[in-house]
């Protein structure tokens, strides 16, 4: 005979305590990413850190997050090189065709604006990805995304609105507090990716 555990039920303290700590992980997350070439070896330790929350409802140990952290610093660099280069571009592209230095006009800004909202959903589904494997195997990660792309483009899409979402509440908010946003983000990207592959 099998006795079946009940969890404890949640109060308004569990509640506080959830969103303290996704506030402590966005401001973690900024100041780990201040040298700049550590910001995707931060985002993919916090994802995997959100991971573990997630899945087993308690976060990792400081010993665990940090070697991770530490693992993930060569790979991470050259993932933030990678996407600071696709970035820097885009945002070049949007800048010219909205000032009309480049001939296109509004179809191709409004493509343009397409394509970039699209490769943030993508990109969303890479930092979920790389959080299910402890914070490495962003190539991996890469892949696995583009394969998910056009086998459940619905979830792209959810990733793609959230996204859209943070980024227009990011300028809304008071500057400082944008870091508290970003361990926010994380954890809604987690949660729509489950929630999109239990609906599947």
């Amino acid at each position: 005979m099998t006795v079946e555990v009940v969890p404890a039920a949640r109060d308004w303290r569990d509640l506080v305590r959830d969103a303290a700590d996704l506030a402590l992980l966005g401001i973690v997350v900024v100041l780990a990413s201040v040298p700049v070439l550590t910001a995707a070896g931060a985002v993919g330790t916090a994802s995997a850190a959100v991971h573990d929350w997630t899945t087993t409802g308690s976060w990792p140990s400081a010993r665990r997050t940090l070697s991770r952290f530490g693992r993930s610093l060569l790979p991470g660099a050259a993932v933030t090189a990678v996407t600071g280069v696709i970035v820097a571009l885009l945002a070049a592209d949007l800048l010219a065709l909205a000032g009309g230095r480049v001939p296109g006009g509004t179809p191709a800004l409004l493509v343009t604006a397409a394509v970039t909202v699209a490769l943030t959903g993508y990109a969303a589904l890479v930092v979920v990805e790389v959080g299910r494997t402890g914070g490495l195997g962003w190539w991996a990660a890469a892949r696995t995304a583009a394969r998910t792309c056009p086998a459940r483009p619905g979830t792209w899409a959810a990733m793609s609105g959230l996204t859209l979402l943070v980024a227009f509440l990011a300028a809304l908010v008071h500057p400082v507090a944008v870091p508290i946003l970003l361990g926010y983000a994380v954890a809604a990207l987690h949660a729509v990716a489950r929630h999109r592959r239990v609906a599947a």
